[in-house]
């Protein structure tokens, strides 16, 4: 990136930099010091949920970048309100999926089948959708859980502990990585989409499931409550409460709460880039 930043210098007006709260907070530092020595614009697109932890850990930094930006760009209302709180001008511009390329699935009759598709790593607790599973199963002795994602941190061995521990082999399917296209298509086969986070932002996968038909219950954390009104589009939880989050998925299946998706369709369809294209056009263009 900081080559390309040196390469490009002359060529462009404009500078995206990708800002997470891990170690690319650093990149994201150096590259928008070289923009400032070369007078090019550049724009902070904020991701992560743990952001708002980075400005109080690293005030100085922060100030050095997002003081001194073309503009911050949220893609929640969550980091929008927290970086204002900071005293950073903000933009929300939601993050982007193609709608036409998600196939909305309408389940008549909603199953007892739990799917989860995010890493496997602490900050997104997949060992709460284990807990859940095993309490979902006092009543549904039938049902089943599917984990899609990569092993980030080692937290994939807890999570097979887990399993052993309550006799879920035959109940549990760790896929590992998928292509986005075969996750859609195995979503197919579920009925309600989990999300356990404990830390987040506003979560793609979370959004794809909202596409794609899937009820979604997640953790009521970070950005999820700008994303998720709560018993309409979807339904929100306390994080760490695999009773709650089960008693919740009971509720759905045995109201057959279908319309959560529908709404849920609804409300994703403004992330589609047709709609986002005119809210980069506006702020670039007048710019200009």
């Amino acid at each position: 990136m900081c080559f390309a930043v040196f390469h490009y210098r002359t060529k462009v007006n404009y500078v995206l930099i990708d800002t997470y709260s891990t170690s690319n907070f650093y990149y994201a530092f150096i590259t928008s010091q070289l923009c400032r020595l070369f007078n090019l614009h550049y724009l902070p697109i904020l991701r992560g949920g743990n952001l708002p932890y980075r400005l109080k850990q690293n005030p100085k930094l922060s100030s050095l970048i997002f003081n001194n930006s073309f503009q911050n760009i949220a893609p929640s209302g969550y980091l929008k309100y927290e970086f204002e709180l900071k005293g950073y001008k903000t933009l929300l511009i939601s993050n982007v999926i193609p709608i036409t390329k998600y196939n909305f699935k309408n389940r008549q009759k909603l199953q007892p089948k739990l799917l989860y598709v995010r890493s496997f790593a602490k900050i997104y607790n997949p060992t709460l959708a284990i807990e859940v599973l095993k309490e979902l199963k006092e009543k549904y002795p039938e049902a089943t859980l599917c984990m899609i994602g990569p092993d980030k941190d080692g937290t994939l061995k807890e999570v097979q502990q887990l399993i052993d521990k309550y006799e879920l082999h035959d109940s549990v399917e760790i896929t590992g990585v998928l292509s986005k296209e075969e996750w859609h298509k195995k979503s197919e086969d579920f009925d309600i989409f989990i999300n356990t986070t404990n830390v987040d932002n506003t979560p793609i996968s979370v959004i794809e499931a909202m596409a794609l038909g899937l009820p979604v219950v997640s953790t009521n954390v970070g950005g999820l409550p700008y994303l998720i009104d709560d018993n309409k589009d979807g339904v929100l939880v306390d994080k760490e409460q695999p009773i709650l989050m089960a008693k919740k998925i009971v509720e759905i299946i045995e109201e057959n709460k279908s319309s959560f998706a529908k709404m849920a369709r609804c409300k994703v369809e403004n992330f589609d880039w047709s709609v986002v294209r005119r809210q980069w056009l506006k702020l670039l263009n007048n710019h200009e």
